[in-house]
């Protein structure tokens, strides 16, 4: 039977409002409540289904972080993985370190899909799938809003500027999961209990033979600029007037 492994990010909660640091030098998220990345939520959820149709075997959920990632993965062997992996690494982390990490993991665990979400709500990158099956050397299936498989093949039908795009890979393969591909489940307080039972496996970066350090250094971070008040206008006529004015139309 197929394993499948599935990446969740420890983030700030979608309905949680995040502001600048007074100094630029990040933001602020002390004290504020933290969840599973709302696109690897899906990613989860997808994988589950697949192995309630019978086309997988193994569910496995991998965080990166601290100690305090052990939550989320809590959450995710709550939502019904069968184990959970943390590589364990203090700091922030870019997408090709990420990607790098998830490498290492893919090989020591030998999935057959890498389900992950197309991008995290904290810096929207959207590059560790894609990075991932660059190192992997296996093909990608992104932006999923629909996933079959058959044998050792998984058709895909992907949301793009255009429209929808159906392709096929072969698998091993890694997929990213787009918003209407499923609506997570709810986790039930007896499933939260038989998490706590559930194998978590804690893996130091070190171990695994990489180095964290960034390749990229952010030099400062500051809040858009506020959007100015809207004008009203009489009709049409003065509408165009208006456009002309800020050279906006001809």
């Amino acid at each position: 039977m197929r394993k499948i492994l599935v990446t969740l990010k420890r983030v700030v909660d979608y309905n949680v409002r995040v502001r600048v640091k007074p100094d630029g030098s990040g933001m602020a998220v002390e004290g504020l409540k933290m969840s599973i990345n709302p696109f690897d939520e899906i990613a989860l959820e997808e994988a589950l289904r697949m192995r309630e149709r019978g086309d997988a075997g193994e569910v496995v959920a991998v965080t990166i972080g601290g100690d305090e990632s052990q939550q989320q993965l809590r959450t995710g062997l709550a939502m019904g993985a069968d184990r959970a992996l943390l590589a364990k690494c203090e700091g922030e982390l870019q997408p090709l370190t990420v990607a790098g990490i998830l490498l290492e993991v893919a090989r020591r665990e030998e999935p057959d899909i890498v389900i992950m979400g197309k991008q995290a709500i904290d810096d929207d990158c959207n590059q560790a799938g894609q990075m991932l099956a660059a190192l992997w050397g296996r093909p990608q299936a992104t932006f999923a809003s629909e996933v079959q498989l058959d044998g050792g093949s998984a058709r895909v039908t992907r949301e793009v500027d255009a429209g929808l795009e159906s392709i096929e890979v072969q698998l091993p393969a890694v997929i990213t999961t787009d918003l209407r591909l499923n609506e997570p489940r709810y986790i039930k307080l007896p499933d939260i209990m038989k998490a706590r039972r559930k194998p978590l496996e804690i893996l130091s970066v070190d171990e695994l033979g990489l180095a964290a350090a960034p390749s990229l250094q952010p030099l400062g971070y500051e809040p858009p600029e506020q959007r100015q008040k809207g004008v009203l206008v009489e009709d049409v006529a003065a509408l165009v007037g208006r456009l002309r004015e800020r050279g906006l139309v001809n």
